[in-house]
């Protein structure tokens, strides 16, 4: 799995979608899905319009706009979409005239994005001569800007020379975002093994769903590289360290109720301390440690699921040398296993039903949406 520092912007992308054959709202439908599934979170969806055919006789148009975040280059955006179209039977033809479709789906803006290739131009080159397209737009977003008139869309869409009469329609479409909605749960604790993937994970669902985030700090910690050089003489100081300042990011952060996000997601539970520990410390360390523990957090807020990520041994090492933590790289697999073992016998002792084991080793989430929205179904299941 990557590591937090090399995932990748999110791109805001407009789409514009049409369909004139068939059950024309359904094909909108089924294309905004395949949008979600295969491209990325979806922002806002405009009302539906029917629209007169534009450039050649033909029934009339469905047409909506789409706003998407995406970490995908424009290039993979163009190949996926031409790929949904055909899928959905939009059979393309050589000649440059227009003709009925049962589904069209059309980049209009990539962010500030200004590009001109034989496959794809950016922004749209013909948008502002398409009241169907402005209309939309303007409804999902009117300040948005064009990069290079500079003229936001509330002005393109009044200067448009497209007199075409757009009939706004009753019946919505529906985001497939409510089906993956994390929000039900106040609290999410992701945990795993060390290299699990849990900070990526954790980051990825925050943003899609409007979260607060909670990282562990253990950047700041100065103890965490000396003791991969010195577990016995750094182990306590290291714990407790760790203790402390976990203890003062939950009080801080998960006690005080914030307005604007819908849920916390973290990556790290409490019992994290207490796992560890119980390998790094010597037997009369670790009770003292213990009781410490225990004072501090009995009024701590209990996560309302606890998703452990589960990765075998020889993944782990393969994600902990691929994010290149110079302290790191002395791990060995016994450390990991004995992490492992220690986090399931924690979670069959606790006989909670917010408790779910992922298994990730055969997922690689960053970069295949299908095994991130997979991870989001069994969260919610």
């Amino acid at each position: 799995m990557l590591k937090l520092d090399s995932l990748k912007p999110l791109h805001d992308i407009y789409f514009s979608l049409g369909s004139n054959m068939g059950n024309r709202f359904d094909h909108l439908q089924n294309a905004v899905n395949a949008l979600f599934e295969e491209v990325g979170s979806i922002i806002k969806i405009s009302s539906v319009y029917e629209t007169p055919a534009f450039g050649f006789d033909g029934d009339p148009f469905l047409n909506c706009a789409v706003w998407l975040q995406t970490a995908m280059k424009p290039s993979k955006v163009l190949k996926t979409i031409l790929e949904i179209e055909k899928k959905m039977g939009r059979k393309r033809h050589a000649s440059k005239g227009y003709a009925s479709r049962p589904i069209d789906i059309d980049i209009i803006f990539l962010d500030d994005l200004v590009k001109e290739s034989a496959k794809l131009t950016l922004p749209h080159p013909e948008m502002e001569k398409r009241k169907f397209v402005l209309q939309p737009l303007a409804e999902l977003n009117s300040q948005l800007i064009h990069p290079v008139s500079h003229k936001n869309i509330i002005k393109l869409l009044a200067e448009t020379a497209d007199k075409s009469i757009l009939q706004k329609q009753s019946k919505w479409l529906s985001n497939p975002m409510k089906d993956y909605n994390i929000s039900r749960y106040n609290y999410i604790a992701i945990e795993g093994n060390i290299g699990a993937g849990k900070t990526s994970l954790a980051t990825k669902i925050a943003s899609d769903f409007n979260s607060k985030l909670i990282l562990e700090r253990f950047k700041d910690n100065p103890f965490l590289p000396k003791f991969y050089e010195d577990a016995a003489r750094y182990a306590f100081p290291l714990e407790m360290s760790f203790l402390a300042d976990r203890y003062q990011q939950l009080v801080d952060d998960i006690t005080q109720f914030d307005l604007f996000k819908e849920s916390v997601i973290a990556d790290y539970d409490v019992n994290k301390s207490l796992i560890f520990a119980s390998i790094t410390l010597p037997e009369e360390e670790y009770a003292l440690y213990k009781k410490l523990y225990h004072v501090m957090h009995k009024d701590v807020p209990k996560p309302d699921a606890y998703i452990y990520l589960y990765q075998n041994t020889e993944r782990l090492l393969e994600n902990i040398k691929k994010r290149g933590r110079k302290y790191e790289q002395s791990i060995e697999a016994s450390y990991l296993q004995k992490l492992n073992k220690s986090y399931l016998e924690f979670i069959k002792n606790q006989h909670s039903e917010t408790i779910k084991i992922i298994d990730i080793s055969e997922m690689d989430f960053m970069k295949n949406r299908a095994d991130y929205l997979k991870i989001l179904k069994e969260i919610l299941s």
